[in-house]
C-alpha cells in the first residue's frame, strides 16, 4: 500500500535531500510524495531535478499560509514532513514578520487540515537553537526552550503548537531538533556554502566576531535517515534531537574550509558579532540512537571535502544565486 506523503518546503536544501533520498535507488518504493514549495528565494526546482521525471513525484507551487489549497492538499495525503520555514537568523534579525507568518502561521494552516482530514504522522522538522544558548554539556529533548532569535522563537513556537494539537486532539506529531547541516545544495548565505563559494572565487569570507562561537555539524544524508527514521519508526508526541557529534568552533570550521579551498587566513575578513549571538549549542541525541538505533555515519572530514568539490563542479547552481541577491554575512 502507497503511502501519500506531503513534504513542504521540499525544493529547499534539507527537504530536497529528503525527496531525492527516498526516490532514489535505495529510497522505499511504497512513498509517493507531493512537494508544497513557495518557491522563495531558497527554494529551487534544480535541486529536484535528479527526480524530476520519477512517476511518484508531484508539485505544487503554493504557500502553506493558503488555507484552502493546504486543506485540498491534506486531504488527499497520508502523512506531512514538514521541512517549510524561514530559516536565516539574520534576515529574522532585520525583519521578523516573514518568519512569524510562515514558521507560525504557516504550521498552524498545516496542523488545523491535519486535524479536519485525521492525518497520520505529522513530521515537525525543527532546530537545535530553540533551546538557546549552553556554555557546558549537552541539552536533552526535556529541557525548557529558551529562544533567543526571531527565526528560534518562531519555530520553537511552531513546535510548541504542534505539540499542543498532539495533547490536546491526539495529532501524531513527532518533532526532530537538528544541529547545523550541512552538505550540497545548501543556499550560499549560510556558513559553509557562504564560505566556500567566495573562497572558490578569490574572494574574502566574512567570520564574525572572535569565531569562538561553537556549532555541532551534522551532514544532510545523515540528517535526513534521522527524519526517516522518525517517521516510520517513532513515537507518537516524542521529541528527537539529531546531532552530528563534532562540535567545533567557527574558527576552527574555517580553518578546515581554508585548507579545502587552498586559501590562507588573509582570505578571512573579521566583522562585528551578530547581535544575540548564541555562543554554543550542542544536543544529546541519547533518545533517536536508544530508541530507533539511528547514528550519523558521515565524518566531518569526509562530508567537508565531498561539500566543497560539490560547489567546486557545481557552479552552475550557485553562481546564478550569487549574482542574483547579495549574500547576507
Amino acid at each position: 500500500m502507497t503511502t501519500r506523503l506531503l513534504v513542504t518546503g521540499g525544493a529547499g536544501f534539507i527537504g530536497s535531500h529528503y525527496v531525492r533520498t527516498l526516490l532514489g535507488p535505495d529510497g522505499p518504493d511504497d512513498v509517493a510524495i507531493t512537494v508544497l514549495d513557495a518557491l522563495t528565494y531558497a527554494g529551487n526546482p534544480a535541486n529536484l531535478a535528479p527526480v524530476r521525471d520519477s512517476p511518484r513525484l508531484s508539485f505544487v507551487h503554493g504557500d502553506i499560509c493558503d488555507a484552502p489549497l493546504v486543506d485540498r492538499l491534506l486531504a488527499r495525503h497520508d502523512q506531512v514532513v514538514h521541512f517549510a520555514a524561514e530559516s536565516h537568523v539574520d534576515r529574522s534579525l532585520l525583519d521578523a514578520s516573514a518568519f512569524v507568518r510562515t514558521n507560525v502561521q504557516g504550521t498552524q494552516t498545516l496542523l488545523d487540515a491535519a486535524l479536519r482530514h485525521a492525518t497520520g504522522t505529522f513530521v515537525q522538522v525543527s532546530t537545535d537553537e530553540v533551546y538557546g544558548s549552553l556554555e557546558h554539556g549537552s541539552w536533552t529533548e526535556d529541557e525548557p526552550l529558551r529562544p533567543n532569535s526571531p527565526y528560534s522563537a518562531s519555530k520553537a513556537s511552531a513546535d510548541l503548537l504542534a505539540m499542543a494539537q498532539h495533547r490536546t486532539h491526539g495529532l501524531d506529531v513527532r518533532i526532530t531538533r537538528c544541529s547545523n547541516n550541512y552538505g550540497p545544495y545548501q543556499f550560499p548565505e549560510k556558513l559553509i556554502p557562504l564560505f566556500v563559494t567566495r573562497l572558490l572565487d578569490g574572494g574574502k569570507a566574512p567570520l564574525y566576531g572572535d569565531g569562538l562561537h561553537v556549532r555541532d555539524w551534522l551532514h544532510v544524508d545523515d540528517h535526513v535517515r534521522a527524519i526517516e527514521a522518525v517517521r516510520t519508526r517513532g513515537r507518537a508526541g516524542q521529541v528527537y534531537n539529531v546531532g552530528g557529534g563534532t562540535e567545533l568552533s567557527n574558527k576552527e570550521l574555517v580553518g578546515l574550509l581554508l585548507d579545502a579551498c587552498s586559501a590562507g587566513w588573509d582570505s578571512v575578513e573579521h566583522v562585528d558579532d551578530r547581535k544575540g549571538h548564541d555562543r554554543r549549542y550542542s544536543v544529546d541525541s541519547g533518545r533517536i540512537s536508544r530508541e530507533l538505533g539511528y547514528a550519523p555515519k558521515t565524518d566531518l572530514a569526509t562530508g567537508l571535502a565531498a561539500t566543497v568539490e560539490w560547489y567546486r563542479t557545481h557552479r552552475s547552481w550557485w553562481e546564478p544565486l550569487c549574482a542574483a541577491r547579495p549574500r547576507t554575512t
